[in-house]
Formats: structure tokens, sequence, C-alpha cells
């Protein structure tokens, strides 16, 4: 068995007569009666009710296994540590806050944050706000009902943005196989089609692999002339409900970007589909869009 440790208590032990024994227990109502409580506080040796002369009773003496003489227990106060989530929550807040330029700052003042502007001010709004010293790039930014919502559209007017388009081609193949994809755009004929499905796991998270859907599927080489640069594909994040694509450039007039605007909305089902609605400036704050 193992070793028992255990807690002695001393005390003082007198054998008192029957006269001793009755003043000492009015002198204890006395000192009850009228000396504070020594619970708070009061020193040893200040109670009120004492004969002159007579000294307070010692305390007993308790000895603890563990301590020397002379050792306190004290209560310590321990705080709470934060737990493993606030701690990932202010981490990320800290992450989130982005230090904005006086240029930005400027901008962001004239776009008032409670309003939902309709297309056509949202546009004049965007460049008007648009402090890039380059000609910069309108964007959308749409927050839909769900994942894995997809359009294929052309644009009435181009999107200022310049696309390679290549037919696919043996020269392609070996170009893929290398690695180096220098093209926006890959149309094919179905003759080449079994040739770029190995390659699917590269070009189908790109947004280049060749399908009917999006047009880029030919039956003749011939019509690859009559593709369109301005056709987009739009499709949500993998994991979000968000779509992001380019209107145009700043530079732009405006009827152009509002009417690629309403051509992307209307090929989205409207407010059908779309929940919410920005545009904004590549160097720019985001305006919201009324699209009823």
């Amino acid at each position: 068995m193992g070793k028992t440790k255990t807690a002695l208590v001393e005390a003082e032990v007198a054998e008192l007569t029957g006269k001793e024994a009755y003043e000492k227990k009015r002198e204890e109502k006395a000192k009850k009666a009228s000396s504070p409580d020594l619970r708070f506080g009061e020193p040893q040796g200040s109670e009120k009710g004492l004969r002159p002369g007579r000294k307070p009773e010692k305390p007993e003496k308790v000895h603890i296994a563990g301590l020397k003489g002379g050792q306190r227990i004290k209560t310590i106060e321990i705080e709470s540590l934060p737990s493993e989530e606030q701690a990932k929550a202010e981490s990320k807040k800290k992450k989130a806050e982005k230090i904005r330029s006086k240029k930005y700052k400027e901008a962001k003042v004239k776009v008032d944050k409670t309003k939902t502007y309709a297309l056509k001010d949202a546009i004049k709004l965007v460049k008007e706000t648009s402090y890039s010293t380059f000609d910069g790039t309108v964007e959308l930014h749409l927050v839909v009902k769900k994942v894995g919502i997809s359009a294929n559209i052309t644009l009435p007017y181009h999107s200022g943005k310049t696309k390679k388009v290549e037919l696919a081609s043996d020269e392609t193949i070996q170009k893929i196989s290398a690695g180096k994809i220098d093209f926006d755009v890959l149309l094919t004929t179905p003759d080449m089609m079994p040739k770029l499905v190995p390659f699917a796991r590269i070009l189908g998270p790109k947004g280049l692999m060749p399908n009917p859907k999006n047009g880029t599927l030919i039956s003749d080489p011939k019509k690859a002339k009559d593709f369109s640069a301005d056709t987009l594909n739009l499709k949500t994040e993998k994991e979000a409900p968000l779509i992001h694509t380019v209107v145009g450039k700043v530079s732009q007039k405006d009827e152009e970007l509002i009417s690629n605007s309403e051509a992307i909305f209307k090929a989205l089902a409207g407010e059908k589909q779309i929940l919410k609605a920005f545009a904004k400036a590549s160097m720019g704050p985001s305006v919201k869009i009324n699209i009823s």
C-alpha cells in the first residue's frame, strides 16, 4: 500500500474549574457582542470586552503536509484564456483590415453605401471614382442564388480586352503538353476533340476546354474567323455563388457599358437568379446596382 499523508491539528487543551469555565463563557459572549468580526480583517488583540492583562486565545494551528512553517495558502485568480475559435476570429479580423490609399478614401466618399443606384447612374459613378492613371477596366461582381449557375453570351460591344483566339492543331497539342498556354480562347473541330480530352484537367479549370455551349466547338475551320472574341463564359466560383466578369473600359461610352451590363443581367435571368450586383473600376470603390 502507498503512504497516506494526513493533516494534524494541534490545539491547546487546558483543564478549567467550573468557575473559570463559567467566566470564560461570559467573556466569549461579551466579545462576540461588542467586538468586530475577526473574519473581516480585525487584527488580533483589538477585541473589545477582554479583561485587562488577559491575552486573547490563540487560534488553533493547522499543519498541512507539504507546507513549510510560516507558509500560507493563497487563492490565485487566473484570467480565462481566449478559446481557439476566438483567437482565429481575431487573427482573421486583423488580416481583413486593409490600409487604403488617400485617393481611394477620397473616391469612396462620393459613393453612398446605403444607396442602390440605377444602372445608368452606377456606371457614371464608377467612371467618376476611378483613380487609376491607366485606362481602367469596368468590372461586374454578382451574388447569385446558388453555385453552378453559368451562361454563355456575346456582348453587343467589345469589352476592351484583346483576346487571342486559337484553332486547335497538332502544334497546339504540343504547346499544351509542354505547359505553354498563350491563348485566351481555344476553338476546335470534332476531329481534334479526342486529342484535347487528355488535357481536360488543364484546360477545364481555366475555362479553355472547347464545348458546344460556348460556341468553341465548330464544325468547319473556316468559321473560326467569325468567332467573336467578346463572347463570355459566365460561371460561379467553385465553392461560392459569386460571378466576376468584365464589361468594358473606363474610356468607353456610357451607353456601351450599360448595354454590355444589361446583356449579362439578361443572360443570367436578371433578379430571378441575381441577388446583388456591384460595379467598380479596377482601381475604385464598388457601387451597388439596382437590377430590377
